[in-house]
């Protein structure tokens, strides 16, 4: 796509001239699944690798399949794997080039607690590193856990990009709500001085 006005640079590369370049600096994670129905996980993932460039490496393949807690389905086709095994396997493709920029696109829409942590676990990695997170979520809880910026957008166009803190200074206090699974009878010592 070719854009009608202004530019795109990553790193100092534009988007159209250095098109290969940019690429392979860039992670993307989107949301519908979309997967190699008959591929292994580790082939698919080394494969992705090789299509961005880089050489492989196993070890590599291996520690993002082990963070994202999929190196026990490593030889597993992708078709036999659960939804949020799916989604784990997306991300560990938008990984294996070792991008510079990672988009997210809702990675944690639909998936189960377990996938959530291990993702949060491996994005806060990452920035360690010094990855740029790009970062879609309707979870204000997911931006305030990982985001030093935050954008909101209303049918399509930002609205606000502002620093994350300033901006949670102006949403006010916090609020949690817990909901038990079943009734007690006395609250325990240890939450009554909660305010």
């Amino acid at each position: 796509m070719i854009p009608t006005s202004g530019s795109i640079s990553v790193d100092g590369f534009d988007v159209i001239k250095d098109f290969q370049k940019t690429r392979s600096m860039i992670g993307l994670v989107p949301q519908e699944l979309q997967l190699e129905a008959f591929e292994k996980v580790f082939q698919n993932v080394s494969y992705t690798r090789g299509l961005y460039g880089k050489r492989a490496n196993p070890e590599i393949i291996e520690k993002i399949l082990k963070d994202l807690s999929l190196w026990d389905k490593k030889d597993n086709r992708l078709r036999e794997l659960s939804g949020g095994m799916k989604r784990r396997a997306l991300i560990a493709k938008a990984l294996s080039h070792e991008p510079q920029i990672l988009f997210l696109d809702e990675p944690t829409a639909g998936v189960d607690i377990n996938l959530r942590r291990d993702m949060w676990r491996v994005v806060k990695q990452l920035q360690e590193k010094g990855v740029t997170i790009i970062l879609t979520t309707h979870y204000i809880e997911e931006a305030e856990a990982i985001a030093d910026r935050v954008s909101v957008i209303n049918h399509g166009e930002i609205i606000l990009t502002e620093n994350k803190n300033d901006l949670m200074q102006k949403m006010g206090h916090k609020l949690l709500t817990i909901e038990l699974q079943e009734k007690i009878e006395t609250i325990p010592d240890s939450l009554k001085n909660l305010t």
